[in-house]
């Protein structure tokens, strides 16, 4: 099995910021990819930001130049930067990564559990 712990959520002004981190654990082989996910309070999941094992990142449209994503490989770990923080990133934000469990399987999607993120007065 795979964990994905996440911590930094939480409540922050407009303006503010925050740092998100997670951590995988469990039968890893390779991760070839970490991703944030969030969903909006009536909205679909969307993509927030991923970075591949190589370094290669993408970011939503709405995040590119106030969030950064960064990888530990070596730590299995993500951390999402998040500066400048407006209302509508409001959501619960979801980690995830790309495992390989073993050398004989294929990679698979593993989710962490959430975490609230609110951008409020």
């Amino acid at each position: 099995q795979v964990q994905l712990v996440e911590s930094g959520g939480g409540l922050v002004q407009p303006g503010g910021s925050l740092r998100l981190s997670c951590a995988a654990s469990g039968n890893i082989f390779s991760i070839h990819a970490m991703a944030w996910y969030r969903r909006a309070p009536g909205k679909q999941r969307e993509l927030v930001s991923r970075i591949t094992s190589a370094g290669s990142t993408v970011y939503a449209d709405s995040a590119k130049g106030r969030f950064t994503i960064s990888r530990d490989n070596a730590a299995n770990m993500v951390t999402l930067q998040m500066n400048s923080l407006k209302p509508e990133d409001t959501a619960v934000y979801y980690c995830n990564a790309d495992v390989q469990s073993s050398r004989w399987e294929a990679a698979f999607g593993s989710w962490g559990q959430g975490t609230q993120v609110t951008v409020s007065l």
